[in-house]
């Protein structure tokens, strides 16, 4: 498992595991993160991927003082599901 990198200029958050990269689709707005997609490769489906790349996106919104605003399904669901997280839903 790789680190979370913040590719701005394509305006999603990347990771990389057993040579492929999951990602979330985001825009960043007035002090929010709006989540539009987060996504898996085929192979790492089912791995927990997408949790781990959620939870280190989480944190680094934590760590710049931003709240997120999940607009994808996947990601409201897994903030629902986090509860050192929630404070940063709006």
């Amino acid at each position: 498992m790789s680190e979370l990198r913040n590719n701005t200029a394509a305006g999603r958050y990347e990771m990389d595991e057993q040579g492929q990269t999951s990602w979330a689709d985001y825009r960043e707005k007035d002090g929010r993160l709006y989540i539009d997609h987060v996504e898996s490769p085929p192979a790492l489906r089912g791995t927990g991927a997408a949790g781990r790349l959620m939870k280190a996106l989480a944190q680094d919104a934590k760590d710049r003082d931003l709240k997120i605003t999940p607009i994808c399904g996947y990601a409201a669901a897994w903030l629902r599901r986090s509860p050192e997280y929630r404070e940063l839903v709006s």
